[in-house]
């Protein structure tokens, strides 16, 4: 195998600073719209402009052969995803941006944990200390009995491990579809699982908000697509370490638009989630590569 070459990881590292920059867009819009639509609309009215963006991908659907099994796991991913949108949501309107985005950083660490026990692996010392560090990290940006703590802090307690299901569902698809079937799946499964919970707690919304809600979708949409072209580009060692920008970016649009408090611990717990996900990234890469040789 041929290392990627310099070039290559230029590449990967711009195109995830560009997916950085997209998943802050989407953080920040949804702050901007704020606490007067439901998540649970917001989230549906979301993933439902959204369907725009895959139309051009609809034809993936003719001749897909999906078996039983994996309508199942589409089913899970759909329901998954409707439940870590709508805390997802629920989170953003309430916290500072920078906040949400931190601890957003644990969704692989519990991906790392699910697939463990999904494959039966055993976890190793230096894969669980990886582990054990990421969660001092978070301990750092709650510092529980130290500050109050609302409950947008415990609706994204439990966004991280939700969306963990949602991509081990996908990983597990990944060997029998093309990632284009799968995002267009997850893109109708969702507002069908969403449509209920919306519909219960409907309020009209307004043109701006819906608007907002367009520039959500199309930043999101983008964020995927650069996210996947980074991957593609170079090796997730060189691409991993770029996300903690993410963070840096959304501290300065939370205290520049926003008017958040500047929290130093949410920096400092943030760099340490990125130091122990990038660690558990480089030693899942060179297992997978030592199984292949």
């Amino acid at each position: 195998m041929t290392p990627p070459s310099p070039q290559n990881n230029t590449h990967g590292i711009l195109w995830m600073l560009a997916t950085g920059i997209s998943f802050v867009a989407v953080a920040s819009l949804v702050r901007w719209i704020g606490t007067d639509m439901p998540p649970a609309e917001a989230g549906f009215i979301r993933y439902v402009l959204g369907l725009i963006f895959v139309i051009p991908a609809l034809n993936q659907l003719r001749g897909a052969g999906i078996s039983g099994k994996d309508w199942g796991l589409f089913a899970l991913r759909g329901v998954a995803q409707t439940f870590g949108v709508i805390l997802w949501f629920y989170a953003m309107a309430r916290l500072p941006v920078a906040d949400v985005v931190a601890m957003g950083y644990l969704t692989p660490v519990w991906v790392t944990l699910g697939a463990a026990v999904v494959l039966g692996e055993r976890f190793k010392l230096a894969r669980l200390t990886a582990i054990a560090v990421a969660f001092v990290g978070v301990l750092i940006i709650l510092r529980p009995g130290m500050r109050e703590l609302s409950d947008g802090y415990t609706a994204m307690l439990f966004t991280a491990p939700i969306f963990a299901v949602s991509y081990l569902a996908a990983k597990s698809l990944t060997a029998r579809h093309g990632a284009g079937l799968i995002v267009v799946m997850l893109s109708i499964a969702t507002p069908i699982f969403m449509a209920p919970f919306a519909i219960a707690v409907w309020v009209t919304p307004t043109l701006t908000q819906l608007i907002g809600l367009f520039a959500i979708a199309g930043f999101a949409t983008l964020g995927h697509y650069t996210m996947t072209r980074a991957f593609r580009t170079a090796p997730m060692a060189v691409t991993q370490p770029v996300v903690f920008f993410q963070l840096i970016w959304a501290t300065l649009v939370g205290v520049l638009i926003f008017h958040d408090p500047f929290d130093f611990w949410v920096i400092v717990g943030g760099l340490v989630i990125v130091v122990a996900i990038t660690f558990i990234a480089i030693r899942e890469a060179r297992q997978s590569a030592s199984k292949k040789a």
